[in-house]
């Protein structure tokens, strides 16, 4: 039998070898857990416009085609995106003055000039949305971009999760019949906000 400070030094040694053991263990047990785990997107969407429609959608579309559960808050204006009808979205670009305003046609050296036109002709000169929202719709087409109500089709096939907000919905005078039948939930925050604080990803726009 060994003396006192033999058996005090093998037992030391011994637990430092099942700490090894198990912090080995723990890692690859994480690692695994990690490796099978689902990624997860959460987007709260606010706007209700022709270009930030694209944004929730083309994001969840490609996060759900890469295998990913995403699920889309739609909340005050981004209610609009939910619509029956949404081909009739349009962009301005008034007030935003990181919108380029370049045309789709005639010869590269006239399409590549940006037309930097000042607000108050924006404001005061009639039809100037409309032709800001045609011009829009034709960059999109004439460089195969898929329009808004493709690609909530491509949301829907890949089951992202559409979520209303229900306040907002009652605060707007909508109700369900305003809205696709293939939202799959109407909610408030206090629903949403555990969905976006275990996703991986979340992102407000």
């Amino acid at each position: 039998m060994g003396s006192l400070p033999e058996i005090a030094v093998l037992d030391e040694l011994i637990n430092l070898r099942l700490d090894e053991i198990l912090s080995e263990r723990l890692g690859k047990m994480l690692t695994a857990m990690k490796a099978n785990k689902t990624p997860s997107m959460a987007i709260i969407a606010t706007g209700g416009t022709l270009d930030t429609g694209y944004l929730p959608f083309i994001l969840s579309a490609t996060a759900a085609a890469l295998g990913w559960n995403a699920s889309v808050f739609f909340t005050f204006y981004g209610l609009q995106l939910l619509k029956k009808d949404i081909s009739d979205l349009k962009v301005s670009p008034l007030g935003n003055p990181g919108m380029p305003m370049t045309v789709p046609f005639g010869p590269r050296w006239f399409r590549d000039i940006n037309w930097e036109i000042p607000n108050a002709i924006q404001a005061f000169v009639p039809g100037f949305e409309a032709v800001a929202t045609s011009l829009m719709k034709r960059k999109f087409r004439d460089n195969g971009v898929a329009n808004l109500t493709e690609l909530r089709h491509l949301c829907v096939d890949a089951g992202v999760h559409l979520v209303a907000c229900q306040m907002t919905v009652d605060l707007l005078g909508f109700t369900p019949d305003d809205f696709i039948p293939e939202v799959t939930e109407y909610a408030g925050a206090a629903t949403f906000l555990p969905m976006a604080r275990d996703a991986d990803v979340s992102m407000f726009m």
